[in-house]
C-alpha cells in the first residue's frame, strides 16, 4: 500500500551568497542519483533503489545508483561548516541534476547514515530537487518530512509528491520487490515531478545563476 504525504510546498531559503553550481548542456540527459540511506547489514533499503532505479530509467534520465552502504565517509573529525574535504560521492552527487532518496523510518526520523551523507556535501546538493521514497511500518513518512527542512536549508527544493512504502518487506517476492497496485504509478508521478523540476533547475543554474 502506498501512502503519500500531504500536500505541501517546500520553501527554499534565500542564499548568504553566491552559490550558484554550475548546470550540464542542455543537450545532455538529466543525471538523477538514487541514493540508499540505510546501512545496516540486514535492510530493505538496497531491494527498494533496484526497484526505483528501474522505475526511474523511464524519465530519460541517466541514473547513478549510490548505495551509503558501499560509500564510506571521512572521519567527522575533519568536518567542517558547509561540508568538509572532499568525499568519495563528492564528484557523484555534485553530477547529479536531482536526487531520489530512499529512506526507512528510524525512531520517527531518518538513520544517522544519511544525515552523515548528507552533511559532508553543501554546494553539491544546491538548487536542485529532490523527492523521498520511504518505508516503515506506516509508511514512513516522519523520515520524509524531516528530510524536508534538512534539505531546504541546503537550497534543495523538495517535491509534492513523494511516496511512502507501508510494510514493503510484505511484499518480496524471491529477494525482488513486487509493488502493490496503484504503487508504480504514485512513483512514477512523482519521478515526473522530479524531472520536471531537475530540468528547469538544471537550465536556472546554467543562464541564470543566483548571486547575493
Amino acid at each position: 500500500m502506498v501512502v503519500m504525504t500531504t500536500p505541501t510546498t517546500t520553501t527554499v531559503p534565500v542564499p548568504a551568497a553566491s552559490t550558484a553550481v554550475a548546470g550540464a548542456p542542455a543537450s545532455e540527459p538529466l543525471r538523477i542519483a538514487v541514493i540508499v540511506g540505510s546501512v545496516r547489514a540486514e535492510r530493505l533499503g538496497r531491494v527498494l533503489a533496484d526497484w526505483a532505479a528501474g522505475r526511474a530509467m523511464s524519465t530519460g534520465a541517466g541514473i547513478d545508483l549510490i548505495d551509503l552502504a558501499d560509500s564510506p565517509l571521512p572521519d567527522d573529525a575533519l568536518l567542517q561548516p558547509g561540508g568538509g574535504p572532499r568525499s568519495p560521492i563528492a564528484d557523484r552527487v555534485e553530477r547529479a541534476d536531482g536526487y531520489l532518496f530512499v529512506t526507512p523510518e528510524y525512531n520517527h526520523s531518518y538513520p544517522a547514515g544519511l544525515k552523515r551523507a548528507i552533511d559532508w556535501h553543501y554546494r553539491e546538493w544546491m538548487f536542485k530537487p529532490a523527492t523521498v521514497l520511504s518505508y516503515g511500518v506506516q509508511g514512513g513518512l516522519a523520515a520524509t518530512e524531516h528530510l524536508r527542512g534538512v534539505l531546504a536549508e541546503l537550497h534543495v527544493v523538495t517535491t509534492r509528491r513523494c511516496v511512502g512504502l507501508r510494510a514493503p518487506w510484505n511484499d518480496l517476492d524471491a529477494g525482488a520487490f513486487t509493488p502493490p497496485p496503484g504503487v508504480d504509478e504514485a512513483l512514477d508521478q512523482a519521478l515526473g515531478e522530479l524531472a520536471w523540476w531537475a530540468g528547469v533547475l538544471r537550465e536556472a543554474r546554467r543562464d541564470r545563476p543566483y548571486h547575493r
